[in-house]
């Protein structure tokens, strides 16, 4: 069963999941979105809290105009509706780490419309089972502080140094019906908000996480009552609550019992979602336009200067790879799918005088070896200890017949460890390739004189026996020779 064709399997038959996601993104931005206090994540709790975060009374908003800029460019991205007239409204709720007693919001009036993402579920060839998830808003908000369980045995502190660091919640449409279309999904949001550079994208310190709504349903029946599970923090985790909720409504289903529309948590180690409290309806929360803010009207040019910032996008850069430099459909994905591999990866091509004609085995290597590398070493490609340019000199070296292939992996293990360079390694080392057919000629002939049978039994038509001359003549050579030119030489000699 193919994951477009998700079924949960119950007692009283088979049973589809119905998924939609709220992601939360942090707006990339220095400062808050109503003040000027700072967004660095990392500092002591309740040092980056200014009195309008604090809701001290007189304080008024003050909207951050670079965290409009972000998400109207993000909505471009996703070739979303751009709504020139927007609203901040109030959303009233107690909570401890929410000193307004209120969340400014965008309910009625968002900032962004209806735009689509495109999925795909196959890696080696990502246009072939693809998929459009469409997306309803995108809307800014601010975010609530954070409250600490750990710090005392029988109290609990509040920090609020997020309190007011803008957010785009980002809502997708309920077009998911698996575990893996809703990973995809995420993690192409996740691709373009760092392209643009609307968000970091770092799950693990909160700057982007998802409120996962599920619901099930018989086959092409009417929507189920949806759950909605809160600030999930990583695909893995995404996919879990998935499948455990979807499995929970089933099982609760066929027990004669009813799903009640209700707010959810995910406990990591227990693997379960568990309830937090029933899901409030827009009218639970008073609604009403922001009395200290006026409504929100974009212009035409400020509009069009959003939509010129923008960078090449993963998609678009991705059939440039494939139609222009001639990347496999699997490479130009993997290279495409995170900004700073396609950064790396481009650096390379630069530093050349033929990119297009390098550009599959750069690929090729940048794929197999350096991520190999990198993944031994637990780093990220921005970390990498072997630069750029220096992956490119080792490659022309291959290119151009100095060294082989199988020497360039030695020369590329001492460059992760020394730092040098592939030519000062090569002439250091003596590892030039050899190219002399007197040569490998001489060294061919002590072959053949070694191994009088063999090559009697090759020329009687034994044609696998090939191959031993040739790994014979490589080792001889201590892989120094040119496989190309020992291919031909064995050929001619053995006839």
């Amino acid at each position: 069963m193919t994951e477009s064709t998700y079924r949960i399997q119950g007692g009283t038959g088979e049973w589809e999941v119905v998924i939609g996601l709220e992601v939360h993104a942090q707006i990339t931005s220095e400062s808050k979105l109503f003040s000027g206090a700072s967004t660095e994540f990392g500092a002591e709790p309740n040092t980056q809290v200014s009195l309008v975060d604090a809701a001290m009374p007189g304080m008024l908003p003050v909207l951050n105009g670079e965290c409009v800029r972000q998400a109207v460019r993000t909505g471009l991205a996703i070739n979303a509706q751009i709504n020139k007239y927007s609203r901040f409204d109030r959303k009233n709720y107690f909570y401890a780490d929410l000193p307004q007693g209120y969340q400014i919001s965008q309910l009625y009036h968002p900032i962004v419309g209806e735009g689509v993402i495109q999925i795909s579920l196959d890696e080696k060839d990502p246009d072939a089972h693809g998929k459009a998830i469409g997306v309803e808003r995108i809307h800014i908000e601010q975010d609530a502080g954070k409250l600490m369980h750990d710090q005392h045995p029988t109290m609990s502190y509040v920090d609020l140094n997020r309190c007011g660091v803008a957010l785009m919640e980002i809502v997708s449409k309920p077009d998911m019906t698996s575990p893996k279309e809703a990973a995809a999904y995420v993690r192409k949001l996740r691709s373009i908000l760092r392209y643009v550079g609307s968000c970091d994208g770092n799950m693990e310190q909160g700057s982007m996480r998802a409120d996962v709504n599920v619901s099930v349903r018989k086959p092409g029946g009417e929507l189920g009552t949806r759950t909605e599970t809160k600030n999930v923090n990583s695909m893995r985790f995404i996919q879990a609550v998935i499948e455990y909720e979807a499995q929970r409504q089933v099982d609760l289903i066929e027990d004669g019992g009813v799903v009640v529309q209700e707010t959810r948590l995910f406990d990591p180690d227990r693997n379960e979602t568990r309830s937090m409290r029933s899901k409030e309806d827009a009218h639970d929360y008073r609604y009403f336009p922001d009395p200290d803010l006026l409504p929100l009207e974009l212009e035409d040019d400020f509009i069009f200067d959003c939509k010129a910032s923008l960078p090449e996008l993963p998609d678009e850069k991705r059939a440039r790879y494939k139609n222009v430099l001639g990347l496999s459909p699997y490479n130009a994905a993997v290279l495409t799918a995170e900004h700073e591999t396609a950064l790396w990866f481009e650096q390379l091509l630069e530093t050349t005088d033929q990119p297009e004609k390098i550009a599959s085995s750069a690929a090729n290597w940048v794929t197999s070896e350096l991520f190999g590398a990198l993944n031994r070493l637990g780093v990220g490609i921005e970390d990498s200890p072997v630069s750029p340019a220096q992956a490119a000199e080792l490659l022309g070296l291959v290119a151009d017949g100095t060294i082989s292939g199988k020497i360039a992996k030695q020369v590329f293990e001492i460059m992760l460890e020394s730092g040098d360079g592939a030519k000062k390694i090569v002439e250091e080392q003596g590892l030039v390739q050899e190219s002399d057919t007197g040569a490998i000629e001489k060294v061919i002939a002590e072959v053949m004189a070694a191994n009088e049978d063999k090559v009697a039994q090759y020329r009687d038509g034994k044609d696998k026996l090939f191959g031993f001359f040739v790994g014979q003549t490589m080792k001889a050579m201590q892989g120094k020779a040119n496989p190309q030119v020992v291919n031909e030489l064995l050929k001619k000699i053995l006839g």
